[in-house]
């Protein structure tokens, strides 16, 4: 199996999990959102490693980090950026063009850090919820 196939198959993976993120959201399944929203992560961690191996010492790195600010968007908006994003780079990738192919693939991860992130907010929200009433009904 090359490189090549195996970043493939990483974001064809990620886009399987993207796929399970949508259906939990649409079914209001928060922990199996969340699991997804892991897997989609890690695939695309390993998407970029593989990319950034192949790209060798010689790419720009400073010239992909284009960090879109998506704060405010709606955790599912952000999903399809994430799966337009990773079909770019699947595009990119099978046309030999790992640079635009890793930019979008870096981008996707910027989105899905952004949502993990949302994620975490929300649990220590509720964390914290829950140990304010704890607190407060023992004083």
């Amino acid at each position: 199996m090359t490189d090549s196939d195996k970043i493939l198959e990483a974001l064809e993976s990620t886009i399987k999990h993207l796929e399970g993120c949508i259906s939990a959201l649409k079914g209001c399944y928060e922990n199996v959102f969340s699991d997804n929203v892991w897997h989609v992560a890690a695939h695309l961690e390993y998407a970029l490693f593989m990319l950034s191996l192949n790209l060798g010492n010689g790419h720009t790195a400073s010239s992909v980090k284009l960090n879109p600010e998506p704060k405010g968007l709606p955790i599912e908006q952000a999903m399809l950026k994430v799966r337009e994003l990773v079909g770019a780079a699947q595009s990119f990738l099978k046309a030999g063009d790992l640079m635009n192919a890793y930019k979008n693939a870096y981008l996707a991860r910027h989105y899905i850090f952004k949502v993990q992130e949302s994620l975490a907010k929300k649990k220590h929200k509720l964390v914290k919820g829950k140990n304010s009433g704890f607190y407060s009904s023992t004083s």
